[in-house]
Protein backbone atom coordinates (compact mmCIF):
# COMPACT_ATOMS: atom_id res chain seq x y z
CA UNK A 1 0.00 0.00 0.00
CA UNK A 2 1.50 3.46 -0.85
CA UNK A 3 1.67 5.95 2.17
CA UNK A 4 0.88 9.17 0.90
CA UNK A 5 2.79 12.52 1.93
CA UNK A 6 1.20 15.84 1.65
CA UNK A 7 3.96 18.52 2.27
CA UNK A 8 1.87 22.12 2.92
CA UNK A 9 4.34 25.04 1.95
CA UNK A 10 3.74 28.60 0.93
CA UNK A 11 5.80 29.69 -2.14
CA UNK A 12 9.56 30.49 -2.20
CA UNK A 13 9.70 28.48 0.44
CA UNK A 14 12.23 25.59 -0.53
CA UNK A 15 9.19 23.43 -1.45
CA UNK A 16 10.66 22.64 -5.43
CA UNK A 17 13.84 22.01 -3.80
CA UNK A 18 12.28 19.41 -1.16
CA UNK A 19 10.57 17.48 -3.70
CA UNK A 20 13.64 17.03 -5.89
CA UNK A 21 14.64 15.64 -2.91
CA UNK A 22 11.77 13.26 -2.11
CA UNK A 23 11.79 12.53 -5.93
CA UNK A 24 15.21 11.52 -5.60
CA UNK A 25 14.27 8.40 -3.47
CA UNK A 26 13.85 5.05 -5.49
CA UNK A 27 10.77 4.42 -3.89
CA UNK A 28 8.95 7.46 -4.21
CA UNK A 29 7.10 9.52 -7.15
CA UNK A 30 6.33 12.76 -6.57
CA UNK A 31 3.58 15.50 -7.60
CA UNK A 32 3.68 19.18 -8.41
CA UNK A 33 1.40 21.68 -7.07
CA UNK A 34 -2.35 19.15 -8.17
CA UNK A 35 -4.69 22.16 -6.83
CA UNK A 36 -3.19 25.03 -8.56
CA UNK A 37 -4.97 24.73 -12.03
CA UNK A 38 -7.98 25.11 -9.32
CA UNK A 39 -6.81 28.13 -7.56
CA UNK A 40 -6.33 29.94 -10.97
CA UNK A 41 -9.92 29.04 -12.44
CA UNK A 42 -11.26 29.86 -9.06
CA UNK A 43 -9.27 33.59 -8.89
CA UNK A 44 -8.61 34.83 -11.92
CA UNK A 45 -4.79 35.78 -9.95
CA UNK A 46 -3.09 36.22 -13.22
CA UNK A 47 0.15 34.20 -12.28
CA UNK A 48 2.65 33.66 -15.42
CA UNK A 49 1.59 30.66 -17.87
CA UNK A 50 -1.95 30.98 -16.21
CA UNK A 51 -4.34 30.20 -19.25
CA UNK A 52 -1.16 27.30 -19.90
CA UNK A 53 -1.84 26.14 -16.54
CA UNK A 54 -5.98 26.07 -16.34
CA UNK A 55 -5.79 24.31 -19.89
CA UNK A 56 -3.18 21.36 -18.72
CA UNK A 57 -4.89 20.29 -15.28
CA UNK A 58 -7.72 19.06 -14.09
CA UNK A 59 -9.19 21.95 -12.17
CA UNK A 60 -12.29 20.25 -10.35
CA UNK A 61 -11.55 20.60 -6.65
CA UNK A 62 -12.87 17.38 -5.82
CA UNK A 63 -11.31 15.52 -8.32
CA UNK A 64 -8.44 16.62 -7.59
CA UNK A 65 -8.88 15.74 -4.30
CA UNK A 66 -10.19 12.26 -5.02
CA UNK A 67 -7.09 11.42 -7.22
CA UNK A 68 -4.59 12.80 -4.16
CA UNK A 69 -6.38 9.73 -1.83
CA UNK A 70 -6.84 7.43 -5.17
CA UNK A 71 -4.38 5.26 -6.74
CA UNK A 72 -0.81 6.61 -6.38
CA UNK A 73 1.10 6.76 -10.21
CA UNK A 74 2.94 3.26 -10.62
CA UNK A 75 1.64 2.05 -6.93
CA UNK A 76 5.33 3.15 -5.67
CA UNK A 77 5.92 2.61 -1.94
CA UNK A 78 5.47 6.85 -1.18
CA UNK A 79 3.87 9.54 -3.09
CA UNK A 80 5.14 12.93 -1.90
CA UNK A 81 2.52 15.75 -3.08
CA UNK A 82 4.19 19.03 -3.46
CA UNK A 83 1.06 21.59 -2.21
CA UNK A 84 0.53 25.27 -1.81
CA UNK A 85 -1.84 26.37 1.06
CA UNK A 86 -2.56 29.31 -0.51
CA UNK A 87 -4.41 27.48 -3.59
CA UNK A 88 -6.85 26.00 -0.97
CA UNK A 89 -9.27 29.14 -2.00
CA UNK A 90 -12.24 26.34 -3.12
CA UNK A 91 -14.34 23.78 -1.10
CA UNK A 92 -11.65 21.06 -0.68
CA UNK A 93 -8.79 21.25 2.38
CA UNK A 94 -6.09 19.73 3.89
CA UNK A 95 -8.60 16.64 5.66
CA UNK A 96 -10.48 15.90 2.24
CA UNK A 97 -7.79 13.52 1.23
CA UNK A 98 -8.39 10.62 3.88
CA UNK A 99 -5.28 8.70 4.44
CA UNK A 100 -2.76 11.20 3.72
CA UNK A 101 0.45 12.12 6.28
CA UNK A 102 0.78 15.76 6.30
CA UNK A 103 3.52 17.67 7.10
CA UNK A 104 4.52 21.42 6.96
CA UNK A 105 7.18 23.43 5.51
CA UNK A 106 7.34 27.07 6.49
CA UNK A 107 10.09 30.01 5.58
CA UNK A 108 10.76 32.95 7.65
CA UNK A 109 8.46 35.43 5.56
CA UNK A 110 10.46 38.46 5.34
CA UNK A 111 12.62 35.81 3.25
CA UNK A 112 9.77 34.48 1.65
CA UNK A 113 8.68 38.38 0.29
CA UNK A 114 12.46 39.28 -0.69
CA UNK A 115 12.37 36.50 -2.95
CA UNK A 116 8.67 36.01 -4.71
CA UNK A 117 8.59 39.48 -4.78
CA UNK A 118 11.41 39.62 -7.46
CA UNK A 119 9.57 37.14 -9.26
CA UNK A 120 5.93 39.45 -9.52
CA UNK A 121 4.95 42.99 -9.47
CA UNK A 122 2.86 42.82 -6.46
CA UNK A 123 2.54 40.08 -3.66
CA UNK A 124 -0.21 40.18 -0.77
CA UNK A 125 0.27 38.06 2.54
CA UNK A 126 -3.05 35.80 1.09
CA UNK A 127 -0.23 34.74 -1.50
CA UNK A 128 1.96 33.39 1.44
CA UNK A 129 -0.80 31.42 2.54
CA UNK A 130 0.27 31.58 6.07
CA UNK A 131 -2.78 32.29 7.85
CA UNK A 132 -4.33 28.94 6.05
CA UNK A 133 -1.52 26.89 7.03
CA UNK A 134 -1.95 27.52 10.44
CA UNK A 135 -5.75 26.67 10.39
CA UNK A 136 -4.65 23.33 8.48
CA UNK A 137 -1.80 22.80 11.29
CA UNK A 138 -4.49 23.13 13.63
CA UNK A 139 -7.26 21.00 12.76
CA UNK A 140 -4.48 18.13 12.03
CA UNK A 141 -3.09 18.69 15.52
CA UNK A 142 -6.70 18.40 16.94
CA UNK A 143 -7.13 14.98 14.73
CA UNK A 144 -3.80 13.74 15.76
CA UNK A 145 -3.95 15.04 19.30
CA UNK A 146 -0.20 15.38 18.69
CA UNK A 147 1.49 18.29 16.39
CA UNK A 148 2.34 16.72 13.11
CA UNK A 149 5.98 17.28 11.24
CA UNK A 150 6.68 21.23 10.90
CA UNK A 151 10.19 21.80 9.34
CA UNK A 152 11.70 25.34 8.24
CA UNK A 153 13.28 25.72 5.43
CA UNK A 154 16.27 27.70 7.33
CA UNK A 155 17.12 24.56 9.15
CA UNK A 156 16.89 22.44 6.16
CA UNK A 157 19.57 24.54 4.53
CA UNK A 158 21.83 24.34 7.67
CA UNK A 159 22.01 20.74 7.98
CA UNK A 160 19.60 18.83 5.27
CA UNK A 161 20.93 15.44 6.30
CA UNK A 162 19.95 15.61 9.95
CA UNK A 163 16.77 17.58 8.98
CA UNK A 164 15.48 15.83 6.57
CA UNK A 165 16.46 12.52 8.29
CA UNK A 166 14.51 13.50 11.45
CA UNK A 167 11.49 14.44 9.11
CA UNK A 168 11.55 10.91 7.98
CA UNK A 169 11.10 9.54 11.51
CA UNK A 170 8.06 11.46 12.45
CA UNK A 171 6.67 10.69 8.56
CA UNK A 172 7.22 6.83 9.70
CA UNK A 173 9.35 6.18 6.43
CA UNK A 174 13.38 5.66 6.27
CA UNK A 175 15.75 8.02 6.15
CA UNK A 176 17.06 7.64 2.71
CA UNK A 177 20.94 9.63 1.96
CA UNK A 178 19.72 9.57 -1.43
CA UNK A 179 17.47 12.91 -0.56
CA UNK A 180 20.61 15.25 -0.17
CA UNK A 181 21.35 15.26 -3.85
CA UNK A 182 19.73 15.33 -7.52
CA UNK A 183 20.47 15.67 -11.27
CA UNK A 184 20.51 19.27 -12.17
CA UNK A 185 17.22 19.79 -14.95
CA UNK A 186 13.53 19.35 -15.12
CA UNK A 187 11.10 16.83 -14.43
CA UNK A 188 8.50 15.42 -16.20
CA UNK A 189 6.86 15.42 -12.93
CA UNK A 190 6.45 19.56 -12.68
CA UNK A 191 4.36 21.89 -13.55
CA UNK A 192 4.38 23.90 -17.03
CA UNK A 193 5.10 26.74 -14.54
CA UNK A 194 8.30 25.68 -13.78
CA UNK A 195 9.69 27.23 -16.99
CA UNK A 196 8.97 30.48 -14.96
CA UNK A 197 9.58 29.96 -11.37
CA UNK A 198 12.00 26.96 -11.41
CA UNK A 199 15.46 28.31 -13.30
CA UNK A 200 17.52 28.03 -9.92
CA UNK A 201 16.39 24.63 -8.08
CA UNK A 202 16.79 23.10 -11.90
CA UNK A 203 20.66 24.75 -11.51
CA UNK A 204 20.84 23.18 -8.08
CA UNK A 205 22.25 19.07 -7.87
CA UNK A 206 21.62 19.80 -4.06
CA UNK A 207 20.54 21.70 -1.07
CA UNK A 208 22.95 25.44 -1.05
CA UNK A 209 23.76 27.20 1.92
CA UNK A 210 21.72 29.29 3.71
CA UNK A 211 21.40 32.73 2.78
CA UNK A 212 21.66 34.49 6.21
CA UNK A 213 22.09 37.95 4.21
CA UNK A 214 20.48 40.89 5.72
CA UNK A 215 16.70 41.58 3.86
CA UNK A 216 15.83 45.11 2.66
CA UNK A 217 12.39 45.17 2.00
CA UNK A 218 10.04 48.42 0.92
CA UNK A 219 7.06 49.56 3.28
CA UNK A 220 4.76 47.86 1.03
CA UNK A 221 6.52 44.45 1.10
CA UNK A 222 8.09 44.48 5.20
CA UNK A 223 3.74 45.45 6.29
CA UNK A 224 3.06 42.00 4.23
CA UNK A 225 5.74 40.22 6.10
CA UNK A 226 4.77 41.71 9.22
CA UNK A 227 1.12 40.70 8.50
CA UNK A 228 2.04 36.96 8.00
CA UNK A 229 4.81 36.74 11.14
CA UNK A 230 2.66 35.93 13.62
CA UNK A 231 1.10 32.91 11.48
CA UNK A 232 4.91 31.90 11.01
CA UNK A 233 5.80 31.92 14.34
CA UNK A 234 3.23 29.86 15.51
CA UNK A 235 4.46 27.39 13.28
CA UNK A 236 7.91 27.82 14.37
CA UNK A 237 7.28 26.65 17.37
CA UNK A 238 6.54 23.59 16.55
CA UNK A 239 9.27 22.59 13.92
CA UNK A 240 11.80 19.88 14.28
CA UNK A 241 15.04 20.98 15.86
CA UNK A 242 18.37 20.12 14.55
Amino acid sequence: MTLRIAMWSGPRNLSTAMMRSFGSRADTVVSDEPFYGCYLKATGDPQPLAEEVIASMDCDWSSVARSMAGPAPGDPPIWYQKHMTHHMVGPVAHDDLPGVRHAFLIRDPARVVASYAAKRVKVRPEHLGSEKQVEFFEREADRLGRAPPVIDSADVLRDPAALLERLCFALGIPWDSAMLSWAPGPRSTDGIWGSHWYDAVNRSSGFSAPDESPIALGAGEQAVADACRPFYERLAKHRLML
